[in-house]
């Protein structure tokens, strides 16, 4: 039987962290099983350059893209799409996580270290207030490092608006590329909801991006106007 950890503050080292874990996760914001999908116009800006296109997102979660030529700047558009809509799909703490176990580590100005054991070893969190502050995560052989600066409140759990994003190898823990610092604003689908992205701004330092539209130092502005269910 699990035992429910004390307020992260106090949690000792080594302390079945389970619970604690499973309320940040809880609280992120998912859609709705059964969301159809929705449509709008997509613009990319960098520096004095400016692309505008059409786009629909599914009921598969996949994007597509019309009225952008530059075969890697549609790709960079429907990869952000594709990103966000794939962490609202909901999934219960158990299909997710029930190979792991999960131990408290220290306690830093981000949160509370979540140490991962089982499937997922070697693999680490931190929370602070409910929100996962920061994932290290081991995927598709290479290893991902997030830190979640700041959310949007949707009054049915948060979405990460402020974040940094940094890829390194998993086994000498050298950087692959630079830190890429996301601002993302989300809406309220037809005032209602459910919430979408509206805008993402990337601040990349050069060779961070998986593609040539993402791999320039500066900034890029994406933004999803005329959001309509589909």
């Amino acid at each position: 039987m699990t035992t429910t950890a004390p307020p992260s503050s106090v949690v000792a080292p080594g302390t079945d962290i389970t619970d604690l874990f499973r309320a940040a996760y809880e609280n992120r914001y998912t859609w709705e099983p059964g969301f159809a999908g929705y449509q709008g116009r997509c613009v990319w800006e960098q520096g004095d350059r400016r692309v505008e296109g059409r786009f629909v997102v599914g009921a598969d979660l996949k994007a597509s893209v019309e009225g952008i030529d530059d075969a890697e700047i549609n790709k960079a558009v429907a990869s952000q799409l594709w990103e966000v809509c794939i962490h609202r799909v909901r999934r219960t703490f158990e299909q997710t996580h029930s190979a792991n176990t999960f131990t408290a580590g220290d306690t830093d100005a981000v949160g509370l270290e979540v140490i991962v054991g089982g499937k997922g070893s070697g693999d680490r969190y931190r929370i602070k207030d409910n929100v996962v502050t920061m994932v290290h995560r081991h995927i598709h052989g290479t290893v991902v490092t997030i830190f979640t600066l700041e959310t949007t409140d949707t009054g049915a759990g948060y979405l990460s608006r402020r974040y940094s994003s940094a890829y390194s190898d998993p086994a000498t823990g050298v950087a692959r590329g630079g830190t890429s610092h996301f601002t993302d604003t989300f809406v309220p689908l037809a005032g209602t909801g459910p919430w979408v992205l509206s805008e993402r701004v990337i601040a990349s330092d050069a060779g961070s991006g998986a593609s040539a539209a993402e791999d320039e130092a500066g900034e890029q502005r994406f933004r999803f106007e005329d959001l309509q269910p589909v």
